[in-house]
């Protein structure tokens, strides 16, 4: 496959036919100048060594050279490795996504679309010797993308989906079928699933009977519902929400029954998405399942460039130009203008040779970064390393080399090293898609230790360079729900610390108190025995004294005489 690495640059090829205008208003000026001092021909004769042919063909060969420098200066490539895998086993599957304004609800983070998005972009990393195409629909339906092998190119696609790709707003899942079923390559004989992807929001109706008339036709129906039955509002920017024809504001309610129908039409099978569900693990086990066969895919992944044989073109035409004289001289006169040229020769010469090696040096460069990649793809992270750093050693600013070395040191788990490569990767690039990619890498790792607040920042910072990266986004909605559970997991541990504190708190002030009543108690006792002692000595001398008392009366003649005596 041959292509332009800047095909920018063709555009200077527009000085070609510039220069031909100019060199013919030379001309005719030239001519009108000779016709001042008589006829042409008579003044040909006085001037037999002036040659308009040769000075004709030295523009030619001056026109040649500057459109072969702009050839080189566009970097001719041609791919020199062929993915052809004939013997590798694949399905086919064709990825129907409902884009009606329903899918921009956000009963699932970030929205129903988003997430759709995301669940497709997984499923395409997890794709080898397979082919996938993709189909958009609302009312009506369209091919987004015709199914193909091309992985990356249908990432590209994704990106640009959005609702206002169909004027037609509904859910025509009938028609998404019909075209789906078309869209396959008809004579291969791998399995062929149709992935529909909706909200079943304002059926149309007739996708039961397409769905039947489907699986009757080899087709396996998969059907996944996005959102949830509770509903959501849809939001159409500024902060305001979708409204009817009443002026009352639209809940969009994922209609699961409508889904299980179609899929049981069908005999397919239904799969519920939300924030919490595995529909992607779910999805992949099902299409696992699935008969493989043999897939034609070519891919070319590695570019030489081919600038060498143009500039060996290049050189023999500046020779050419140099070498033919204007005029025709005698020997003499004509070898010294052969040497004047020869001399200018040598300085051209010399300035293509430099620009040729400074090419040849960016080649080496670039065999490296291709070499790093190749050693990525095939997990070899130690090798992508040092083939990157390699590359840095050659020209250290080229930020998509810092920004692969740093992937393949987050790749070995050498995350303090990756961070440092994706903030030199921030610096040194201009292209903000770029700087979104480092910035989202920065924020997984940030995730991935548990600092949402940096890895926050990170994918705030991603959206700000790349308004449509996905994946940050709903790493960002997912990283703000991970740091409040965070926070209020800490506040439930202060919580359980200053309730356990409290605790220790009041089993000491107990123990204190019981301390204090034994004391007391103590003391009370001590006291008891004193006063007993007291008391015990005031009754004894108390009874000392009526002992007294009671002797004396004994001793005294009684008054009293007795009435009686028996």
């Amino acid at each position: 496959m041959f292509r332009f690495e800047s095909p920018i640059y063709l555009w200077l090829l527009l000085l070609i036919p510039l220069l031909s205008i100019f060199y013919y208003i030379l001309y005719q000026h030239r001519k009108q100048r000779i016709k001042k001092f008589g006829d042409i021909e008579l003044v040909k004769q006085l001037s037999p060594s002036l040659s308009n042919r040769r000075r004709f063909i030295k523009f030619l060969l001056m026109q040649s050279s500057i459109a072969l420098m702009v050839l080189i200066i566009a970097r001719p490539q041609i791919g020199n490795r062929i993915s052809s895998t004939k013997n590798g086993k694949g399905i086919e599957t064709v990825i129907a996504l409902d884009i009606s304004n329903s899918m921009l609800a956000q009963d699932v983070i970030p929205s129903r679309l988003d997430k759709s998005k995301l669940l497709i972009e997984d499923l395409l990393r997890s794709f080898d010797n397979d082919k996938v195409g993709l189909i958009v629909f609302a009312g009506d339906a369209f091919v987004q993308l015709p199914i193909t092998s091309d992985f990356i190119s249908a990432k590209m696609f994704l990106n640009d989906i959005n609702p206002s790709l169909i004027g037609t707003q509904g859910t025509d899942i009938g028609k998404a079928i019909n075209l789906a079923m078309h869209s396959f390559s008809p004579t291969s004989k791998a399995g062929k699933a149709i992935i529909i992807i909706t909200d079943g929001e304002d059926n149309e109706g007739g996708a039961e009977a397409m769905a039947k008339k489907a699986q009757e036709a080899g087709f396996h129906i998969y059907i996944l519902g996005i959102g949830s039955t509770s509903g959501a509002e849809i939001p159409i920017g500024n902060g305001e929400k979708l409204k009817d024809k009443r002026g009352n504001i639209v809940v969009s309610h994922l209609n699961e029954d409508m889904c299980k129908g179609i899929a049981d039409a069908g005999k397919g099978i239904y799969i519920h998405v939300d924030n919490n569900s595995d529909a992607q693990q779910i999805l992949k086990k099902q299409l696992s399942k699935l008969q493989k066969d043999d897939i034609n895919n070519i891919v070319y992944s590695d570019y030489d460039e081919q600038f060498q044989a143009i500039a060996i073109i290049l050189i023999i035409l500046i020779i050419g130009e140099v070498c033919i004289l204007e005029r025709k001289n005698t020997k003499k006169k004509k070898w010294y203008m052969i040497k004047n040229k020869f001399a200018k020769l040598l300085i051209c010469i010399f300035f293509l040779s430099f620009f040729c090696n400074f090419m040849i040096y960016a080649q080496s460069e670039n065999q490296l970064i291709r070499k790093g990649n190749k050693f990525f793809r095939s997990k070899n992270y130690l090798e992508s390393e040092i083939a990157f750093r390699k590359s840095l050693s050659k020209n250290n600013k080229n930020d998509i080399t810092i920004y692969n070395l740093g992937c393949a040191l987050q790749a070995q788990k050498k995350n303090k090293e990756a961070l440092s490569e994706y903030k030199k990767a921030t610096k040194a690039s201009e292209n903000t898609f770029h700087k979104s990619k480092a910035y989202y890498n920065i924020g997984t790792i940030f995730q991935g230790q548990k600092k949402y607040d940096e890895a926050i920042e990170s994918y705030k910072d991603a959206l700000r360079n790349n308004p449509n990266n996905n994946n940050a986004r709903y790493n960002l909605e997912l990283c703000k729900q991970q740091q409040k559970r965070q926070q209020q997991k800490r506040q439930q541990q202060q919580k359980s610390k200053n309730k356990k504190n409290n605790s220790k708190q009041q089993n000491k002030n107990k123990k204190n108190k019981n301390n204090s009543n034994k004391r007391d108690q103590k003391r009370d006792k001590e006291m008891s025995k004193d006063n007993a002692e007291r008391l015990l000595d005031a009754a004894m001398q108390q009874e000392k004294l009526t002992q007294k008392r009671l002797s004396k009366a004994m001793h005294q003649p009684s008054d009293h005489q007795l009435n009686k005596n028996w």
